[in-house]
This record gives structure tokens, sequence and C-alpha cells, in this order.
């Protein structure tokens, strides 16, 4: 019987990489060069790649697949290029311009030139409406239907393709919403509409606000996308499942997702802590921080105890979105990133990439720009025949042009050294993400180790951990597309939140009990609909507490039984234990009273997840060697001849000592003089201090 297949995507800002797994457990990568003005075509040039690899047609490729997961940046895109619909809001009369008024906390206090982020909805359309509910949700003054018609219609006239509707005190009683919908969907049936007391009914005003009118900003691109995507998929043959990743490092269908279509805007870094994870467990590794280089952005997040760190809320280059996401540190440094010198002469990488499209200099596409490609191709460290498994033949000759240019001269230094100091600032950047995730938190880098994704992630990695004298690096054999691969990890998973404000003194556990009854369900019928059995549905229950008078709150898984039993005790003491870990102390001694804020609850659907086929043993590292390459040594601060391996003849129990460097067609490790590598069971490369030895 022919084998089935499972494919994950990431659509990156430069690449698109792929994932195939099959029925027979075999595992495959591919990398295709991403298309930014419609990311669905380099989806189909991935599967047309993949087809030729395994000798098919694609539409015979494409009708042996079951599962497509997929994660996209393009919500995030449009955001930060602010190249979302143009959205109408409808909210309270005497709050219109809450939107640009925000917390009313200056961000930059001492910076007299620093200013406000303009809001994506402009004054001309955001439009109030006579209503008004008093906390509890009580009918204080009745909704002006007229007034939401009248509304309509400026709306109508702007030529609007979304609306966000947000009244003061929803989160309390959704009926003026819900009224104010109805009629927006009749007078404007093609606009998108997005109702906060349906994305997000939950206190706080602003944080309601702006995750709502995000939702609208960008729902009309995510339906379009997915449209269009589908649209080819159907086309190519693909009659299987199609999920979509979310920032909160769930998945899901997409009809579930267009209902709040805001869940995505960190979608693809979000799997890289799944497949993360699934490295680290077979060597009994259950914390990791994890980073991933990319073309254009590095990310850094991080694994504790088997759970991938999580918030409640965040910004999106200074917008508020206050659903689940990953704690995910996102810098612009990349193999993309473009070298330059500032105002006073000092050498800065990114955040500026050329991306894929002109891309490097050494890529002969148009850039003109040096970039951290080709500072690593200066260095020796990339073989100009062999970048991407020889799809694109690099210039040495345009990189070290583009270097001289605008670095090496400029600052009176030869190429290589420039390339060097380019390397060296880069790496500072990357350690100083993986501060912001670890250090800042409290933590300690040195007590984690390092699982290293991306294409371009391994060339720095040891570097980095210099940098903060992390112990141990883990560059898993599908490192470059891990992201991928996290996608074939992750469960389905839908988030759901009610505001539940009381003294937990005062806390009546029936009303309790029936909040989180309530999420539960509209969670179980969410998992039905997207055909999950009840034996592989969870429903986890977390609450947002504070101490009294304290103005953040904490949020703490509460065991179902103390939910159950209305155990008040049992839902302090974990909330003290939280507070304690993140903040160093708790006033649980004191008889502090704590505040309940909100309720969240989180179903999971458990998918199956593919294993990493085990690897062949036998043999030496020197059956590998390809040859050797002049490179830089950052420990000696001068070129050597390097030797070689290629990364796909490496068996189960290498060693390799530095430096060295280590070819696959995804990716290239360089192995500094300070580390030597093992090769484990499942083709990861552990890295380790020279001289620690082996790991049993």
């Amino acid at each position: 019987m022919p084998d089935r297949f499972k494919i994950g995507i990431d659509v990156g800002g430069t690449f698109t990489d792929l994932f195939l797994h099959s029925s027979s457990n075999e595992v495959a990568t591919f990398k295709v060069l991403s298309t930014p003005d419609n990311p669905s075509i380099g989806v189909l040039h991935g599967l047309e790649r993949i087809a030729q690899s395994l000798e098919l047609e694609v539409g015979a490729l494409a009708a042996r697949v079951d599962t497509i997961v997929h994660g996209t940046t393009v919500t995030t895109n449009a955001t930060l290029t602010r190249s979302g619909a143009r959205v109408g809001l409808l909210t309270t009369h005497g709050v219109r311009d809450a939107l640009e008024m925000r917390r009313g906390v200056r961000e930059e206090q001492y910076d007299n030139r620093y200013r406000n982020v303009i809001p994506i909805v402009p004054r001309r359309l955001r439009l109030p409406v006579r209503g008004r509910l008093d906390y509890r949700g009580v009918e204080i003054e009745a909704l002006d239907l007229d007034g939401v018609r009248r509304a309509c219609g400026s709306l109508r006239t702007a030529e609007v393709e979304a609306v966000a509707i947000c009244f003061m005190n929803a989160f309390a009683n959704a009926a003026h919403e819900d009224a104010a919908a109805a009629i927006v969907r009749t007078e404007l049936p093609d606009a998108y509409v997005s109702v906060s007391s349906e994305v997000l009914p939950s206190i706080r005003f602003y944080n309601r606000l702006s995750t709502t009118v995000l939702n609208a900003y960008v729902g009309p691109v995510l339906l379009a996308y997915l449209t269009s995507l589908q649209r080819r998929l159907a086309d190519a043959g693909f009659g299987g499942v199609l999920l979509i990743m979310q920032s909160s490092g769930g998945v899901g269908h997409p009809a579930a997702i267009l209902e709040r279509p805001a869940t995505t805007l960190l979608s693809g870094p979000a799997a890289g802590p799944n497949a993360a994870l699934s490295v680290t467990e077979p060597l009994s590794q259950r914390s990791t921080v994890v980073v991933d280089m990319g073309g254009t952005s590095f990310d850094a997040s991080l694994v504790r105890d088997g759970a991938v760190a999580l918030k409640a809320e965040g910004d999106l280059d200074r917008l508020r979105i206050a659903l689940p996401m990953l704690e995910i540190t996102t810098i612009g440094a990349g193999g993309g990133s473009i070298g330059r010198l500032d105002a006073g002469g000092l050498l800065r990488m990114g955040p500026q990439s050329a991306g894929a499209v002109p891309g490097p200099a050494c890529y002969d596409r148009g850039g003109e720009r040096p970039t951290c490609t080709d500072a690593d191709l200066t260095l020796g460290y990339l073989d100009p025949t062999f970048f991407a498994g020889g799809q694109i033949t690099l210039r040495p000759d345009l990189a070290r042009t583009a270097i001289a240019t605008h670095v090496a001269t400029p600052m009176g230094l030869d190429v290589e050294a420039a390339a060097a100091g380019m390397y060296r600032v880069i790496n500072a950047n990357m350690a100083h993400g993986v501060r912001e995730i670890t250090i800042k938190r409290g933590l300690d880098p040195r007590e984690f180790p390092m699982v290293v994704a991306g294409g371009a992630g391994a060339l720095h990695a040891c570097m980095i951990a210099q940098e903060l004298d992390i112990p141990t690096i883990m560059v898993p054999s599908p490192a470059s597309v891990l992201c991928a691969v996290g996608m074939l990890m992750s469960d389905l998973q839908h988030d759901y939140v009610r505001s539940y404000v009381t003294a937990l003194s005062d806390l009546e556990p029936d009303r309790l009990q029936a909040v989180v009854g309530d999420l539960t369900a509209l969670g179980d019928a969410e998992l039905a609909r997207e055909g999950v059995p009840e034996a592989r549905r969870q429903h986890g229950v977390l609450l947002d507490l504070r101490y009294a008078k304290q103005y953040h709150e904490v949020t703490v898984p509460v065991a179902p039984a103390a939910i159950a039993n209305g155990d008040l005790e049992a839902i302090g003491s974990a909330f003290h234990r939280e507070h304690n870990r993140l903040y160093g102390y708790d006033l649980e001694a004191e008889g502090t009273g704590l505040t309940l804020i909100t309720v969240r609850v989180r179903s999971v659907g458990r998918t199956d997840k593919p294993r990493y086929p085990k690897l062949r043993s036998g043999g030496n590292a020197s059956d590998s060697l390809k040859g050797h390459r002049r490179a830089y040594v950052p420990e000696t601060e001068r070129f050597d001849e390097v030797p070689v391996y290629d990364g796909h003849a490496l068996r189960a129990a290498h060693e390799i000592a530095g430096p060295a460097l280590i070819e696959r067609v995804d990716t290239t490790l360089f192995v500094s003089a300070a580390f030597t590598t093992r090769v484990d069971d499942h083709g990861t490369l552990v890295l380790e201090p020279a001289g620690r030895g082996s790991s049993p």
C-alpha cells in the first residue's frame, strides 16, 4: 500500500519551509524561496519540490496527503507594514479616542521626541454610538439603533472592508454588541465584522478594543489568503485536512481561525518550541532555550518543565493584542540582515533585511547591500556551490564588493576583518535576544540547553552559547525547518476567556463552576466540529489572580478538582506558589487577600505526532569527511583550513572536534574551536564545550 503523508509548512520572509512525514515513518525537509506578493504560490512551489523528490506528479502527491499544517506570517506582515483592511469602528459615545489614548501611559517617559503609535483606524472612521451598560452589564442607556444605522451609512460611503464593534462593559453583557452586529451585517453584508464580546469578553477596555480592531484589520487579509490557498490546494488535488497554526502554539481549522484571525498574528514562530521539546525529551531534558534564525528575523523562546511559556497579552509593533500567545522575543537578525554604519560610524546589523527579494548581494538578484549571509560566505562558512543543496549558486565576489563598499572601506578595514566584525555584531544581537527571555525574567541561561533552529542558526549557535555560557547546544537533523516540524507536533487548541471580578474570599463556587462549564462547553463544541473524538479532548482551567490592590495579574493553572470542590485554599496556594516563582516572594504569611479577575479555559484536541526515525550506527566521522575549506575561527581570530563533513553521512555516536563545518542540504553547522559535537540516535548534533567529554 502506498505511503500516506503529512506536511508541515512554515512560510517565512525569505524561505518557505516544508517537513514531510510518511506513514512508514520516513521524513524529509525542503526549502523554497517565499513569494511575498502571494505566499500561497510559494506553498505550491514547495509541493512541486516534494513531488519531484518522490518522482510523482503534484496531483498524485496531493491525493496522498492527509494533513497539511500551515503557519503563516500573512497577518503579521499586514500589521507590520500597515497593509491590512480599511476598518471602521463603532464604539460607545464618549470614548471614541480610546484607541489613540491607549492606557494613558507614556512608553518612553524621558524622550520628548517620542511619538504615539498611529492608530490603525483613523478618527473619521471611529464612530460613537449612544447606549451604555454599567460594569455589571445592567443597561443605563438603551442602544441607539438608528445611530448604528447612520454609522453604517457613513462607513459604507468610506468603503470600509471591515467593522470592529466594541462597547463599554460589553464583557458583562453582549446584548448591545449583538444588536449592533446584526444591523452591521445587514447594512454592510460584504464587510468582515469583529465583535469584542466574541473576540475577547474580558475587562480592560483598551485591551479589548485594540484586540478587536486588530482582529478586524487582519480578517479580510487572512480570508483572502486562505481562500486562495485552499483553492490552489484543491486545484492540485488535495482533499485532506488543512490546519492553521496559532500564536498560542496550537492549531485550528480555517473556519475556526477566521472567526478570530488575530490568533495568527504570531503564527510563524509559534511551532518551534513544540518541536524543540520533541528533540530534548529523548535526552531527558524538559527545559530548553529555543532559538530560530531565519532569513529575516531571530526568535528566542523558552520551554520549562515540558510546558511552553505563554502570556495573556503582548504587543506587535506597539499594538496591543490580549490573546494567549507564546512568549517569544523577536529581533531583526537573520541571514538577510543588512550591515551598515550608523550616524556615529558604528557597525550595525539589521533590523533592515534584504529578504527574499532582492536578497543578499551574493544571491546575484539585485541586492547591493552587505548582509549576514554575505559575511558568512566571506568567512568561509558557506560553500557557494552547495547553498540550499545547490539550488542557489552564491557569488563570493559580489559579497566582498558589497562588504567593501558599505562597511570595510568606510571603516578602514580589509574585507575579511569587516566580515568578522559583522559576524560578531549579529551574534551579540542574538545573545541579547536570549537574555530577554532568560536573565530579564530572573532565569539563568546556563541552566538551559539551547535548541537551534532556522537555516542560518547553526552557523552562529556556538558564539551565542559562548556569550551566555550555555553548556549544551542541540541542532536537530531538521533544524532549518524546525517550525515546520513543530506544526505536525502541535495539538488542536482553542482558548476561551470570561471576566469574573471578585475577592477570592467572596467567590461563589457555583458561579465559578458555571463560568468554567460554559467555556468548556464552547471548547467541546468547537473540537467536536473539528472532528476530535471525545477521548482526545482535554480542558484546562487557568485563573487570572492578583493580590488586593495589585495592578497586574498572574495567570495560574488550577486543578479541575479545586474548581469542582470550590477549594479556595487550593486556588490561593497555587497563586502564592506561582507568584513566588515569578517574583521571588509571596504574601501568604501576611494573609493578604486575593482578587480573581478572569477565568480562562484552554480546550485541546490531542493529535497523533510523528516520530523521528532512528539513525543507523557504525563507522566513524572520518567516513563522512568531504574535504577542507579556509574558514575564520573566532577563538584565534584567523583563517584556518577547517574540515568539512557531510551531515547526511554521519551516524549515531559519531564525534567531531571543532573547528569544523558540517554541511547539510538545508543548513550548515559551524563547530567552533571551543566545542565538540556528537550525533545522538535521532540525528541531533549535541555540542558541548571541548574537554567535557561525552554525555552518558
